[in-house]
């Protein structure tokens, strides 16, 4: 019966049971490791660590993205800025000879535009409008190429939610910022009386070439400049050198670029860069293109109302004095 009970603990016990040729004192030794078992802890180990070393990568892009705001997420870089400098050239010359022969088509010749202050103003006008349209255009078409999605979202013109006051009270805080911007840069303006005319005057010798101007001025380009400065240009740059950097830079770019009209009055063109920052300020915080978009077109619409009354409506002109 000990012998059986000796065998059954024996069974159910096999590392306990001390073997006649071990030591009681000495714990049993573990069995070596078999070839095979080592060789396949190995291969595991080694395809664990290149594993790591792939997937770690490829996980880098995606925390680096993240951390870039939404607002400033577009599928285009430095090089498509580039690419649409040079087809606003581009752009400029082509619908520039197009508009000549069309003038010539109606009677007006290249002499006479040199020499006609009005053709000069229609055709610079009309210039802007189709090349305008023609960028609108190729923005769109880029944007749906290589994103496949909402131009207009995509570019910045988001939903403008604002988080500590009313929607329709924010919506009239823009349009009265940009009403007191206005009376700003007009009694700065005539404070700093340029020397000369400015290139802009010529826009104002007639009743229908200040209209054109101002139509466009109000319905036409706010949509494009705050389209290419605040949703297009202003998310590269702030991607690159900072929110604050893009904010200075964007706004300085937009009123170097109406410097053309306004030379000869430094002081306007220095009024103008500072609006630009204004309106790249109110883009960076507000992280839509519409609040910039909502305060410029209250900003231009105001100038020329501005305009309008002391003209009388159109009807005493610059030329006529």
């Amino acid at each position: 019966m000990q012998f059986c009970a000796v065998c059954r603990v024996r069974s159910e016990h096999p590392m306990t049971f001390v073997e006649k040729n071990e030591s009681p004192l000495e714990p049993p030794q573990s069995p070596d490791p078999s070839p095979k078992l080592l060789e396949s802890v190995s291969r595991s180990e080694i395809s664990f660590s290149l594993d790591s070393a792939i997937s770690e990568p490829e996980k880098a892009p995606a925390a680096s993205v993240s951390t870039v705001p939404e607002d400033l997420r577009t599928p285009w870089d430095w090089v498509d800025l580039l690419i649409f400098a040079l087809l606003t050239l581009g752009g400029t010359f082509l619908i520039s000879v197009l508009l000549v022969v069309v003038f010539r088509a109606f009677g007006i010749g290249p002499a006479q535009l040199r020499s006609s202050a009005t053709a000069r103003s229609y055709f610079a006008i009309l210039n802007q409008i189709v090349l305008s349209l023609a960028l609108l255009g190729y923005l769109a078409i880029q944007t749906y190429l290589r994103a496949g999605a909402s131009f207009w979202r995509t570019i910045g013109w988001r939903p403008f939610t604002p988080r500590h006051i009313p929607k329709a009270m924010a919506y009239l805080s823009l349009i009265g910022g940009g009403f007191l911007l206005s009376m700003f840069v007009q009694f700065a303006s005539n404070f700093f009386q340029p020397k000369g005319k400015l290139p802009i005057e010529t826009f104002f010798q007639d009743r229908g070439s200040a209209l054109l101007l101002m139509l466009m001025s109000v319905l036409l380009a706010p949509v494009l400049e705050e389209t290419i400065f605040r949703g297009f240009i202003y998310p590269v740059i702030a991607r690159s050198f900072g929110i604050v950097a893009s904010v200075f830079a964007t706004g300085t770019l937009f009123g170097l670029l109406h410097a053309a009209q306004l030379w000869g009055g430094w002081t306007q063109i220095g009024l103008l860069i500072i609006v630009g920052i204004i309106f790249t300020y109110v883009r960076a915080t507000t992280r839509t293109v519409l609040a910039s978009y909502l305060l410029h077109v209250s900003y231009n619409s105001f100038l020329f109302l501005a305009f309008l009354i002391s003209s009388h409506w159109l009807r005493a002109m610059p030329s006529a004095h």
